[in-house]
């Protein structure tokens, strides 16, 4: 099921308790404190796994890396990261059953953040080298190569994002992120759907224009590698540790 048919529900309960110094606190269902953000790196083979996890962390968050199946549902946010192939990743994700997990978070409301080809395979689809291989279909749209006389897009780049924009909030328009790819999303095709929030896009441009992020209900991903985006991806993921209420 798609996000952008699916309705929202309450986040997941917390239970009350007492430490050794006599003093009550707060924990959640996976053992953080209250106000501190508990999150999962999905782990299922592919991304810069730890890169992302030591981002976290020191943006405020208590990070696990992991697969298993109740701690990423049960997280208050899931990070899906992603480098290499579409299918490998599409491959790797289902192994672990990854694009349910997905689904099954956003089906209640529950935040993802999907980072590079954490990005793309959230499209109906990706093409490469002549094959097609359908992905976890959050969105339409395909993913193909980009129009660029140089491949891969690396290094840093600026991005153009709407006004309103909460991932990033309090950057400059001329800030700049990390990118290493050679295939995106070249087009938005999602309709507005009221009573839905529309998705807010963001573009960036690398011989044609791309998506470069997009945030959707809880549903963020961005097509940059924040965790290697050094202070301004730092405050873009405070952004993102933001809404985890």
């Amino acid at each position: 099921m798609s996000w952008y048919a699916v309705g929202r529900i309450t986040p997941a309960q917390a239970v009350t308790g007492a430490d050794g110094r006599g003093m009550t606190v707060r924990v959640d269902v996976l053992g953080s404190l209250e106000g501190v953000p508990n999150v999962v790196v999905l782990d299922y083979g592919s991304g810069n796994l730890r890169s992302a996890q030591r981002a976290l962390q020191r943006a405020g968050a208590q990070v696990e890396v992991t697969s298993d199946r109740d701690a990423a549902l049960a997280a208050d946010g899931l990070v899906v990261p992603g480098v290499g192939a579409f299918a490998a990743c599409m491959a790797g994700l289902r192994e672990v059953r990854g694009d349910k997990i997905i689904d099954d978070r956003l089906s209640g409301g529950r935040p993802v953040l999907g980072i590079c080809v954490g990005m793309q395979v959230l499209f109906e689809r990706g093409v490469e080298h002549g094959e097609e291989t359908s992905g976890c279909g959050q969105w339409p749209g395909t993913v193909d190569r980009l129009s660029a006389p140089v491949l891969p897009h690396m290094g840093w780049n600026t991005v153009r994002a709407p006004e309103q924009s909460r991932m990033f909030a309090g950057l400059d328009t001329d800030t700049r992120f990390y990118f290493v790819h050679s295939y995106a999303a070249r087009s938005w095709t999602l309709e507005d759907t009221p009573p839905f929030l529309p998705p807010l896009v963001t573009y960036a441009e690398h011989g044609a224009e791309f998506v470069a992020a997009v945030e959707n209900g809880p549903l963020w991903a961005t097509q940059f590698h924040p965790e290697k985006s050094g202070d301004a991806g730092a405050a873009l993921l405070t952004n993102w540790l933001d809404t985890l209420a």
